[in-house]
Formats: structure tokens, C-alpha cells, sequence
């Protein structure tokens, strides 16, 4: 059964599960039941609210208010709950209880809004809301009746109703289709399978959120195995009963993230059967997010392990270079010496990417794909290839001149590609119109591929030119400050006083790692950390502490402007997406 426990989504000004970890102890329950003309939100009118907030199994507060809907009130409502028309004549209209009712419920985080039934309570009290535009908090949600179904079998109790678990229970008050009788009953049964919820594993706040899904038991239980962990920032790995990583993640919260793996809130499969080989998990705490992330990448490149997909073996990627000969090639290199760079063009994201890339560049310039080594001066028995017939190269093994195409070779090589790209799309359209579509499309592909590579080569160069580059940003804690040397991330600080902004970072630039310039084009650091200091520092609210020998910011030449396709998150490219 799918859960009935509602946790808001991040990014829509909501809760997040790394924002909660409240022990049920600490946690606020509001246990809530309406009586309404009706059982339709909206077309219906609620008669009454009902309420009872506790915290760690006392009562701290009740809510009850008789409300006049408007409307007389039907017979077989009456029948059933025993209020009159006339016993709600003179009772407040909702617009009038809607404030001094959301003020009692409050919506902190640590707040659970509970019901037994929640969807119909909540469905009518949002409804009245909207009619009256009153702002509605959104908060976490409990539904006992799914949290008894997963509790408590067919064999202690004939069906699920209120009145039916109230017997079982053997609450204090028998729910009487009245508000506040029905909201102490429930808050009674709750009480009642939070305590079978211990053995379960189920502890925290954010718990709750999975506990009517079904998950093994055993693996539940084992949700201890975070109960040391750090609750800030910081990476974690699971391992096997030999020591052995399994798994590497990062959190601002790690003990609350890693909480997660053993509950419903993990769908993937191979996460599942991760968690069941895990005989401890370690963590590593960070003194920024940042660092987490960091750390992370680098030690899925150290220990490889078997359950992380992203982000594994993130090593060399493919480089087009030309050959070092009298008549020159394009080829297909693993790396490039750091003196080079300006000459080449990547890292690609895969063979393929450059593949196409070089098959575009080949057809479109005419520079010679034959793979013999031509000499300077051709001999008396030299012979041309059938693609100088078909005037698809200069045939410099005849004439031993200087190819035309080395000159437009070496200007995309060094990422300069506006030229390129107006030409290649001027094609595309003509062979587009020519329904050429499958030609048209080879070239959108490695067009792509070659914009990605020259962009992601220019946001390596603006990181890697530099000595030292320190820079700070606002957190929710404070100031983080960071260093990053060639690329790489080569310390971090925190301060939650801005005025010691500027010395943390001067003793931040003593302290911070030593990283002496690469022999290979962008080696200091993994690709995948680069990007991500990269994207760190362009992020708004960054303020750079140190004067750099190079203006820090896209050239106006970039080719980050031109966006053709789609890219995989992974940096992968993707299939036909056409020009954007």
C-alpha cells in the first residue's frame, strides 16, 4: 500500500527529508477531525473542528468550535452526528475559525498534521480555504487508517474503522461522530501504533513517511547502523561485512540521509540490496556542503564502488589533436600534454561524442583522413586514395602542399567554433530542406559534440589558468569559504561571523593544499570536480577574495552560447533533439 505520510517536496518551499530528523519524541502531532454536511470538499460545508495536540504522549492542547455552514443542516447528517441546524445558528462561519484554527495547528517542521482519513479532512479544510482565501500551510500528513493497515492485521480487527480500532485499543473516549471525541479517540490509537512502531526501526520524524510501505523487516532494523553519524555535512560510505565499499554518498544531513536507505524512501532496487549486504556504515563530516560533495567524487574514483553508477571511474576523456607530422591528421587522444592544450579540442565526454565530432570536422574542412605517414615531399611513386577523386581531400601526397583545411582546423581546435557552427547549421538547413534527414542529423550530432567540448574546455581553462582562486558564499550556517588551485578544491572554511570573512580566508590560503601545475591538460583535479567548483563559484551571491591574473567570466566568444541538442546529466550525449 502506498503511504499516506505526505512529506512536501523540496524546492516548492517545503520540507525536505535532509531538513528533517526529529525524534518522535519531539515531534508534534495534531490530531484533527471535521463533521461537515457532506462528504464532497467543497461542495460541502464543514459543522465542526475538532482537535488535540500532543508531544512525546501528553496532551498540550484541544481545539473544538461548532461552525455555522450556511445552510441548514441534512437529517441523516443530524442522525449521525447529532448536531442541529439550530445548535449551529448562532456558531462562527469558517472564515471566521480558519485563523484561530491554523495558529492552534501551527506547521513547523517538527509539526505532523493527523487524521484518520486525512485525505477527506484535509480535502475540506484546504477547500475552505481556497474559498475564503486563507493561506494554507503545507505540513507533513498522517493517515491512521493506512498506518493501522500496516499495524494491525485482519485477525485482531474486522475492518479498519474508527469506532472499530477505538474497541480494539480500548481508548479512554469512544468516538461519537463528534469532533473532539473522535480526535481523542484517534490521538489514543496513535499513541497506540507509535508503540509498535519501535520495533520497526521507526524512530524519527521522517520515518514516518514510509512506514505503511512495505520493507523487510530486517532491514528496518538495521536503520541503527546511523545513530552515530554526524547530522551536518559530510560524506558517508556503506560497507560490507569485510570492509569492502559498497557505496558513497554525500548529505547535509548524513545521519538523516543515511537513515533513508532503510526505509521505503530508497525505491531503486539496487540500493535495496545494497543496504541488506551493509555490515556498518562510516562517515566523514565536512565543513561545507561543498567539500561533501568534493570528497565524494574523489572517493568513488579511489574505492570504485560497485553500487555507484554515477560519477564511477571519472577518468581521461577523448581529446582531438592534430598529428605531429609534415601533413597533419586529426586524431583521437586519451590526453594532451598541459602545453598542448590550446591546441586540441575536448575532453569529449565519450569516444563516441568525439568520434562524430572528428567525422564533421573531416568532412566539412576536407583535411586528409588517410592514417600513412606522408612525407614532406611527395616521392615519384606516390598515389592518391579514391577521396581525392571524389574531391574530399586536398591530396597532399601528390602535390606535398600545405592542406587549406589547417588553418580551419586549428581555429575550432582551440575552441574558437563561431565560424564553424554558422556554416555547419547554413548546411543543416539546406539538407534539411533537401530531406536529407538523416544527413542533416549526423551533423547536428557531432555539431553538439563539438560546441559541448570547446565550452567544457573553456570552463577549464578559466579554473585552471589561475594560481589560486578564493571565493565566499552565504550558507544557512554562516560563511563558507573555499580555495581552489588549478582546478582543484584545495581547502575549505566556515565562519558564522562576516566580519572574519577576509581572515579565515587569508589563514585559508596558508593552510590549503599545495597543487603544482599538471604535465597533462586538466589533470590536477577529476573533470567532474572542476565543473563543480565552477558551477560553485558562478552561482549568485559568490564573492571573490583574490585578485586573479585573468578576468574570471565567459569570453565573448564563448561557445557555451550556441545550445544544440540535449546532454545527459551523467555528460553524456544524448540522442536527436534537434536545434534549440
Amino acid at each position: 500500500m502506498a503511504t499516506r505520510l505526505t512529506l512536501p517536496h523540496k524546492g516548492q518551499g517545503q520540507l525536505s527529508f535532509d531538513d528533517l530528523g526529529t525524534p518522535l519524541e519531539r515531534t508534534t502531532f495534531v490530531v484533527v477531525d471535521l463533521e461537515t454536511t457532506g462528504g464532497r470538499p467543497g461542495a460541502e460545508e464543514i459543522t465542526e473542528i475538532g482537535a488535540v495536540k500532543s508531544r512525546g504522549g501528553q496532551i498540550i492542547g484541544e481545539f473544538a468550535t461548532l461552525i455555522n455552514p450556511g445552510r441548514p443542516i441534512p437529517p441523516f447528517i443530524t442522525h449521525l452526528t447529532g448536531i442541529t441546524t439550530a445548535m449551529v445558528y448562532g456558531a462562527p462561519r469558517i472564515h471566521e475559525v480558519l485563523p484561530t484554527f491554523l495558529e492552534f495547528l501551527g506547521a513547523g517542521p517538527d509539526t505532523v498534521f493527523v487524521a484518520h482519513n486525512a485525505r477527506f479532512d484535509l480535502g475540506h479544510l484546504r477547500a475552505a480555504a481556497r474559498a475564503w482565501e486563507v493561506p494554507f500551510p503545507k505540513m507533513a500528513t498522517l493517515d491512521t487508517v493506512a498506518l493501522a493497515r500496516r499495524l494491525i492485521t485482519r485477525d485482531e480487527t474486522p475492518n479498519y474503522k474508527l469506532g472499530t480500532l477505538a474497541g480494539l485499543v480500548g481508548t479512554s473516549v469512544s468516538p461519537t461522530h463528534r469532533a473532539l471525541d473522535d480526535a481523542k479517540a484517534t490521538e489514543e490509537l496513535l499513541q497506540f501504533l507509535l508503540e509498535r512502531l519501535g520495533p520497526l526501526g521507526v524512530t524519527h520524524m521522517e520515518d514516518l513517511a514510509t512506514v505503511t510501505d512495505p520493507v523487510p523487516l530486517a532491514r528496518r532494523q538495521r536503520s541503527h547502523l546511523a545513530d552515530q553519524l554526524p547530522t551536518g555535512p559530510g560524506v558517508y560510505r556503506f560497507l560490507s561485512r569485510a570492509g569492502d565499499v559498497l557505496y558513497v554518498g554525500s548529505s547535509v544531513n548524513v545521519r538523516s540521509r543515511v537513515r533513508q536507505y532503510f526505509t521505503a524512501a530508497e525505491k531503486r532496487h539496487r540500493m535495496g540490496e545494497m543496504v541488506d549486504l551493509t555490515g556498518s556504515v562510516e562517515a566523514t563530516s565536512c565543513a561545507t556542503e561543498l567539500e561533501a560533495r568534493v570528497l565524494e567524487l574523489r572517493e568513488i574514483a579511489a574505492h570504485d564502488p560497485a553500487y555507484n553508477r554515477r560519477s564511477r571511474r571519472p577518468g581521461s576523456r577523448p581529446w582531438l589533436i592534430l598529428t605531429d607530422e609534415p601533413h597533419p591528421r586529426l586524431s583521437i587522444v586519451r590526453s594532451v600534454p598541459a602545453d598542448a592544450a590550446d591546441r586540441a579540442l575536448g575532453p569529449f565526454s565519450s569516444h563516441r561524442a568525439a568520434r562524430r565530432a572528428k567525422d564533421l570536422i573531416e568532412r566539412t574542412t576536407r583535411i586528409r583522413t588517410c592514417t600513412r605517414r606522408l612525407p614532406a615531399a611527395p616521392g615519384a611513386q606516390a598515389r592518391a586514395c579514391a577521396l581525392a577523386d571524389m574531391g574530399k581531400c586536398s591530396a597532399p601526397c601528390l602535390t606535398g602542399e600545405p592542406q587549406n583545411a589547417l588553418a580551419p582546423v586549428r581555429e575550432i581546435l582551440s575552441e574558437d567554433v563561431d565560424a564553424f557552427v554558422t556554416a555547419v547549421l547554413a548546411d543543416i538547413r539546406v539538407m534539411a530542406e533537401a530531406e536529407q534527414f538523416e544527413w542533416a542529423a549526423e551533423a547536428r550530432d557531432g555539431l553538439r559534440s563539438i560546441v559541448r567540448a570547446a565550452a567544457r574546455k573553456e570552463r577549464l581553462t578559466l579554473m585552471t589558468r589561475e594560481a589560486e582562486i578564493r571565493a565566499t558564499r552565504r550558507s544557512r550556517r554562516g560563511w563558507d569559504i573555499i580555495s581552489v588551485r588549478r582546478g582543484r578544491l584545495a581547502g575549505t572554511a566556515h565562519t558564522t561571523d562576516a566580519q572574519a570573512v577576509l581572515a579565515t580566508a587569508d589563514t585559508l590560503g596558508l593552510t590549503a593544499q599545495r597543487v603544482d601545475p599538471p604535465k597533462l591538460a586538466f589533470q590536477a583535479a577529476h573533470l567532474e570536480e572542476t565543473d563543480l567548483l565552477f558551477t560553485w563559484l558562478c552561482e549568485p551571491g559568490t564573492r571573490l577574495l583574490t585578485e586573479t591574473e585573468h578576468p574570471f567570466g565567459l569570453a565573448r566568444r564563448s561557445p557555451a552560447r550556441h545550445r544544440i541538442g540535449r546532454e545527459d546529466p551523467s555528460g553524456d550525449e544524448m540522442g536527436p533533439g534537434g536545434l534549440q
